[in-house]
């Protein structure tokens, strides 16, 4: 495919008349709670809930490992392997991530793996599978919804779902991203998934608790760790919620992650360009919740603009380019990163067809910004507004075009860190900041 785009001198003429405006670097201060010891944290957490006895000797755990980048992932599953194994269970992690991972049990595995979540690491069996049983169904509205189960997970003894409690990015609801939707939809596998998906975004408010906890009460869910995360994307937060207490506790939960988040201190901008977007920062490559790029209309929230430019998808990601259909332009080295058939999984199974649409194609980064900026509406060149983040994952530093200088010496939170200066290209029109390998 990408041989199409190998002739852009056609349309360089278009582009010649673009300059870019002198950006200038901004530190971004948010609250920064974070645990120093998080292992030391949790161990207290586990021993303070009780966990202790719903667990018998010998019996068969199954703990849920995430397709999110998660901080502190690997080392909260060992530390829960390691406290079942001092009990006498026999643990063993199951990715639980709904279609992600190309739908196939190999490619979820390697996702776990690309963490750090290796048997080796966490002292126990990795299993995977695609396999699921029918749990059962619940009612909604009148109609029967089928609920699924990883078939491992089901013939195990008990369940430990851990998972990272925040904002979704595509629905609004007493509960969002966290252990109730691990249950329903990351233990339901690519068919689960569906099933609960089949009807859009606009169910999820009640349909994610109406399942999660019809799982929660027909299967031996032990106990779930939750993870909140400040700005920095730092673990801010432990709890172990014993399956009865998931309900009651985890909306309370997420007001708290929300309350977290970070953002973009400036609420508008003409051009917004990311640098680079990936499953690895959000289930939606880029978060909404900072890029104000929603797939749906039931979330809301975000950076206004006027266009969207993306540069680059993370190797974390393995090929799964969801979220580039809410760009506007893109580089060719994306598309070559790009794995369609990684990626549309999640729009089968979703429904939502926006996030694996195909932004315009440059040839490189400069050509990208300029093919935004050009096609911007009603912007003087000396006003022009541009944003550049690293990615939604890391916000205490970003570039602002000056237009925004006077702005950003008045907005709490932010810090000029520099001087004007044209952005860094090199010889290829790549941009020379934030190196994939400095920290994805």
């Amino acid at each position: 495919m990408t041989e199409k785009f190998s002739d852009y001198t056609k349309i360089e003429p278009l582009l010649e008349g673009v300059s870019l405006p002198r950006m200038f670097r901004v530190l971004q201060t948010f609250p920064r709670n974070r645990l120093e010891d998080v292992a030391a944290e949790l161990r207290l957490k586990l021993e303070e809930s009780g966990a202790a006895s719903l667990i018998r000797p010998g019996m068969t755990v199954a703990v849920t490992g995430s397709s999110r980048g998660i901080a502190n992932m690997a080392l909260v599953l060992r530390e829960v392997v390691s406290f079942l194994r001092r009990l006498g269970a026999k643990p063993f992690l199951i990715p639980a991530m709904g279609s992600h991972g190309g739908s196939t049990a190999e490619g979820q595995r390697l996702i776990l793996e690309g963490y750090g979540i290796t048997e080796d690491f966490c002292g126990c069996p990795i299993r995977s599978s695609m396999e699921t049983v029918r749990l059962g169904e619940v009612m909604e509205e009148g109609r029967p919804l089928p609920v699924y189960i990883d078939r491992l997970a089901f013939e195990a003894d008990g369940i430990v779902a851990v998972n990272r409690v925040k904002p979704h990015s595509a629905f609004r609801g007493p509960v969002e991203s966290g252990l109730t939707k691990m249950l329903c939809i990351g233990l339901g596998k690519q068919k689960g998934a569906d099933s609960i998906h089949k009807d859009g975004f606009g169910t999820f408010a009640t349909r994610i608790p109406l399942v999660g906890n019809y799982v929660r009460t027909h299967t031996n869910v032990l106990f779930g760790v939750a993870l909140m995360e400040n700005a920095y994307d730092e673990t801010s937060r432990v709890e172990v919620l014993r399956s009865e207490e998931i309900p009651e506790r985890e909306p309370a939960l997420l007001e708290y992650a929300k309350s977290l988040m970070p953002r973009i201190l400036v609420p508008e901008t003409d051009v917004l360009v990311v640098r680079e977007i990936g499953k690895n920062f959000s289930g939606s490559g880029m978060d909404p919740n900072i890029t104000g790029t929603w797939s749906t209309p039931y979330g809301g929230g975000g950076i206004r603009k006027q266009r969207t430019c993306v540069l680059d998808l993370t190797d974390a990601s393995h090929g799964n380019g969801l979220g580039i259909g809410q760009a506007d332009t893109t580089t060719l080295r994306f598309l070559k990163k790009m794995d369609f058939l990684a990626t549309y999984p999640n729009a089968l199974t979703s429904t939502v067809f926006l996030p694996v649409k195909l932004a315009m194609v440059l040839r490189d980064d400069k050509m990208a910004i300029k093919a935004a900026v050009k096609t911007c509406n009603a912007v003087p060149p000396e006003k022009l507004r541009i944003v550049l983040i690293r990615n939604t994952l890391h916000m205490g530093e970003l570039y602002l075009s000056e237009a925004f200088w006077n702005q950003a010496g008045q907005t709490p939170g932010m810090e000029i860190a520099g001087e004007c200066k044209p952005l860094p290209f090199d010889k290829e029109g790549n941009l020379m900041l934030w190196n994939q390998e400095e920290d994805t």
